[in-house]
């Protein structure tokens, strides 16, 4: 982290440890609001869940699950999670809880894990129960593994209808995203077991992974049901520009790396045939030049009205909180908050209490949450 960066957590932690508002309010378009700690000393927090009762799940990035229980942080990480490879932009990822966790107490992780010479996204599940994960199976590997750390994705959502999906990166290689006969560079549905539902668009197709649900993927790191339909919303990295925001639909093709809005790093010369193809979907909206979006989450709750089915999404680069005002599919106003003020913005989700949660992803990252202050 830079010096301010450093001073101004330095001044929340102090004033925030007993959950009181800390520092000065934020200014934004629609809400003003004060910024709280809630955790620090994280080791490149990726990902946060709610578990019923107010406790939440943090994972580490180097391979730990973290509780927090009763609003404090406990010294020692949750026991049994499965072996993580760390390193390069991989390591535990993702964690979500189980729609029925009240009563089977599931909780599903995504993570890098070497096998076979190389590396690849894998999930598995396990029951929660005190602070350690029982009965842990893997359900899904990312097939084919591949050398290398970048692009993994990896996100993890329940559907209305129950069915996990799973995010994907192209782990680099780019013809990974139009390859059918790959899972990396693509989206994945799947039973909340890890079988495959019959009705996924390629079930049953020669040549296609049955998991696949949509590809043409670079990687992506945020995904969001809006509230109240079926919709799926992701985003994903661009190379140099072109990061994407898309309403995700079964059997499309979101064109990597054939169509993108980014260019060649260093060179800025053209990928593929340009930013258009025909029967390939067009981003709802895109970023140029790059934010590095990650985490995303629409906004429900009473907290802040005036952001009610916005969607909030971090970024790495920049180092900032992005609101997007979105209809009809269609994104109608974005506003940038907290540029530059608490580092690099990992993940961001919106509480049971109606709060805003954040992520930094530094090796003393903090859990972060937003507060009103009107």
């Amino acid at each position: 982290m830079n010096t301010k960066t450093v001073t101004t957590l330095a001044l929340i932690f102090a004033t925030a440890c007993d959950t009181t508002p800390a520092a000065d309010p934020v200014g934004s378009q629609q809400h003003r609001f004060r910024v709280e700690a809630v955790a620090d000393n994280l080791n490149h927090p990726w990902s946060m869940a709610f578990l019923p009762g107010g406790d939440m799940l943090v994972t580490e990035r180097p391979g730990r699950l973290r509780l927090i229980r009763d609003g404090r942080l406990l010294r020692e990480p949750v026991a049994g999670i499965p072996p993580v490879t760390a390193g390069g932009q991989g390591g535990l990822l993702d964690v979500a809880v189980h729609p029925g966790f009240a009563n089977n107490g599931l909780v599903y992780l995504s993570y890098a894990a070497a096998r076979d010479g190389g590396v690849g996204t894998e999930v598995a599940r396990g029951v929660l129960a005190g602070d350690r994960l029982d009965q842990v199976e893997v359900i899904f590997r990312a097939l084919p593994k591949r050398r290398g750390g970048r692009h993994f994705g990896s996100r993890l959502l329940f559907a209305a209808d129950g069915s996990l999906f799973i995010s994907l990166g192209d782990r680099g290689h780019r013809p990974n995203g139009q390859d059918q006969g790959t899972h990396p560079g693509s989206m994945i549905r799947l039973r909340d077991d890890g079988s495959v539902p019959g009705d996924n668009p390629f079930f049953g197709a020669a040549g296609a992974r049955p998991e696949i649900y949509s590809y043409g993927h670079r990687n992506v790191q945020g995904m969001a049901l809006r509230p109240g339909t079926n919709e799926i919303w992701t985003h994903e990295h661009g190379p140099q520009g072109g990061d994407e925001l898309n309403l995700l639909l079964p059997g499309r093709n979101y064109g990597w790396a054939q169509i993108t809005y980014g260019a060649n790093y260093g060179t800025g010369t053209d990928i593929g045939t340009g930013t258009h193809q025909a029967g390939m979907e067009q981003p709802a909206w895109y970023w140029v030049p790059s934010i590095a979006p990650s985490g995303m989450a629409f906004y429900i709750g009473d907290r802040f009205p005036r952001w009610r089915g916005n969607i909030l999404l971090g970024a790495l680069k920049y180092q900032m909180l992005v609101r997007l005002e979105v209809s009809d599919g269609k994104v109608l106003h974005e506003e940038r908050m907290l540029k530059e003020k608490f580092g690099r913005i990992r993940d961001v989700r919106v509480g049971p209490d109606g709060l805003v949660y954040l992520l930094t992803d530094e090796s003393d990252g903090a859990l972060l949450r937003l507060v009103p202050a009107d």
